[in-house]
C-alpha cells in the first residue's frame, strides 16, 4: 500500500485527492487487482483560466486564490503523511505567457513543480481513472469512449484497456462562456439564440477536429467527467444536494440531457443559482458545459452517458502509487 496525493489544477477548479493505493495478486490467479480507497477529496473553484483566452496571462488574482487553495491542500496533505504527490497543471497555465509565476508560487507553497501536461497526457490520465474500474462490468461494451469536459477543454479519448486514439481541443465550459456569452463584463442572463448558436459552432468545429485523430462514433459506451457532467447528472435524479455517491456510475439518457440543456440555456443566473445541487462557481458556466455535453452526444449517437466521479485526479495517483 502506498499513501499518494494528487492535484489537478484546470481552468476553473483545482482539486485534491488523497489516498491509499494498493495492487496485489488475485486469489485466483488471473492478474492483479486494484484498488485505491479516498481518504480526502476536495475541490475549490478558484478560475485560474479567468480571462486567459482575451489576454493571454493568468489574472493576478486568478493566480492568489489558487495559491490559497494550494496553502490548505498543504495541510491536508502533511496531515495525512502522504509518501508521494504529483501536481499537474492543464489547459489554463499551458497558454498563459506568465506560466512561469505560477509555477515557482506552487513550489515554494507545495515543494513540487507542477507539470504542465499537454492534451494528450491528461486523456491518458482520464482515461486511467475513469475506466480502472470499470473494465470488468459486463453491462458496458467496449471501446470506451471517455470524454472530460473542462473549463477551457474537452478531452476525448476511445480505449478497451489501454487507450487507442485521444485528442484534446479547446472547448471548455469556461472558454465557451467568456467567448461567447460575456458582454461589457457581465454574463448574458439567459443568452440569445444567437450566442448559443455561436458555441454550438464552436463545439462542432472541435468534434470535427476530434473526429480526424479519434474515431468518435466506434465507442459502444460514452463516459462522462468532470462538473459540467456530474452537474446534469445531479440535475436529472432531482438530487436534494450534491451527492457523489449518487451521482458516480449513473447513468442520464439523450432526451433528459436535452431537456436539462435547454432549461439550463433558457434560465437566469438566480433562477440556476436556486438549483440545490449547483456548486455556485458553476452557475454561469454549465450552460455551455452542458451544451458540449449533448453536442458530443448527438454527435456519436450515444442513448446515455454514464457518468464517473473518478477522472484524472485519479489517473494521476494511479500514477504514482
Amino acid at each position: 500500500m502506498t499513501r499518494v496525493a494528487a492535484i489537478d489544477c484546470g481552468t476553473n477548479s483545482i482539486r485534491l485527492l488523497v489516498a491509499d493505493a494498493t495492487v496485489s495478486d488475485s486469489a485466483s490467479g488471473a492478474g492483479e487487482t486494484a484498488e485505491l480507497v479516498d481518504l480526502d477529496r476536495r475541490m475549490t473553484i478558484v478560475r485560474l483560466g479567468q480571462g486567459v483566452d482575451r489576454t493571454g496571462r493568468l489574472a493576478p488574482e486568478a493566480l492568489e486564490r489558487t495559491f490559497a487553495a494550494c496553502r490548505e491542500y498543504a495541510a491536508v496533505i502533511k496531515e495525512h503523511g502522504a509518501e508521494r504527490l504529483r501536481f499537474v497543471a492543464t489547459s489554463a497555465s499551458r497558454d498563459a505567457e506568465n506560466r512561469d509565476e505560477f509555477v515557482r508560487g506552487v513550489v515554494d507553497i507545495l515543494g513540487v513543480e507542477p507539470e504542465v501536461i499537454s492534451g494528450d497526457q491528461e486523456a491518458e490520465f482520464s482515461f486511467t481513472g475513469a475506466t480502472k474500474e470499470l473494465t470488468g462490468r459486463a453491462d458496458l461494451a467496449r471501446p470506451f469512449l471517455v470524454v472530460d469536459i473542462g473549463g477551457g477543454s474537452t478531452e476525448f479519448v476511445v480505449g478497451d484497456d489501454h487507450v487507442r486514439a485521444a485528442r484534446s481541443v479547446d472547448v471548455g465550459c469556461v472558454r465557451m462562456t467568456e467567448r461567447h456569452l460575456v458582454r461589457d463584463g457581465r454574463v448574458s442572463d439567459p443568452p440569445t439564440e444567437e450566442q448559443i448558436a455561436a458555441i454550438r459552432a464552436d463545439i462542432e468545429a472541435a468534434l470535427d477536429l476530434a473526429e480526424e485523430t479519434v474515431p468518435l462514433r466506434e465507442a459502444r459506451t460514452l463516459v462522462g467527467l468532470a462538473g459540467s457532467v456530474t452537474t446534469v447528472s445531479a440535475i436529472a435524479q432531482d438530487l436534494p444536494e450534491y451527492d457523489s455517491e449518487a451521482i458516480h456510475h449513473s447513468r442520464v439518457p439523450l432526451d433528459r440531457v436535452r431537456e436539462i440543456t435547454s432549461e439550463l440555456l433558457r434560465s437566469t443566473h438566480a433562477e440556476r443559482a436556486t438549483i440545490p445541487s449547483m456548486h455556485p462557481g458553476r452557475v454561469d458556466v454549465i450552460g455551455a458545459g452542458a451544451l458540449v455535453l449533448l453536442a458530443i452526444m448527438e454527435r456519436i449517437g450515444a442513448e446515455e452517458v454514464v457518468v464517473s466521479e473518478h477522472d484524472i485526479l485519479d489517473g494521476i495517483a494511479w500514477s504514482v502509487s
